[in-house]
């Protein structure tokens, strides 16, 4: 059993003990060492995954090599390229380790298998993507009508312990700026 993920599962719905088990027996543990990858763009992917300890990114890469950070996830995030697993076609981002990571994966299959016997699953991943269209569209519209020191003092008061785990780099990408840029903003306003 994994404490930490049926904590956060119960957030939203209450399972059976016996339920709890079966959800438990659908999920493969996975270890990837800092900087290693939960998953890279163009393999094929059909999972999706809960972080149990670490931290990891998730990036697109464009036709000239240029990356932009389009979130992170953390112990209790939930994470994946679930565009492409649903569409079964290879991954289009990549999910770089930050630290150390052990993510659960539950694969496409198995968590069609896991909504059939436990109906209350489907509610708990209907709010978990609809919770994460929210963040997401929350997000793009921070990069157009905010300005740069607000999206960095909003990242600060919503991750305050995100900013000391994750380098300077990949958060000035995730807030749309220049590692230069940020720095910048962090020694004017602290």
């Amino acid at each position: 059993m994994y404490p930490a993920l049926l904590a956060n599962v119960a957030q939203y719905i209450s399972l059976t003990s016996a339920e709890q088990a079966y959800f438990s027996s659908l999920l493969v543990p996975l270890r990837v060492a800092r900087f290693g990858y939960v998953l890279q763009a163009g393999q094929p992917t059909r999972s999706l995954f809960f972080v149990v300890r670490g931290c990891v990114r998730t990036y697109a890469t464009d036709a000239h090599g240029q990356e932009t950070v389009l979130g992170f996830a953390w112990e209790g995030w939930w994470g994946g390229d679930a565009a492409s697993a649903m569409a079964a076609r290879p991954a289009t981002l990549t999910i770089q380790a930050l630290e150390t990571t052990e993510v659960l994966l539950l694969s496409l299959e198995r968590l069609e298998q896991l909504c059939t016997r436990v109906p209350a699953f489907e509610r708990f991943f209907r709010l978990l993507f609809q919770n994460a269209f929210l963040l997401e569209q929350r997000q793009r519209l921070a990069l157009l009508q905010w300005p740069a020191a607000e999206r960095y003092a909003r990242f600060c008061r919503q991750y305050p312990r995100l900013r000391q785990r994750v380098a300077q780099k990949y958060i000035a990408s995730y807030l749309g700026m220049t590692p230069e840029f940020l720095s910048a903003l962090r020694t004017r306003h602290g």
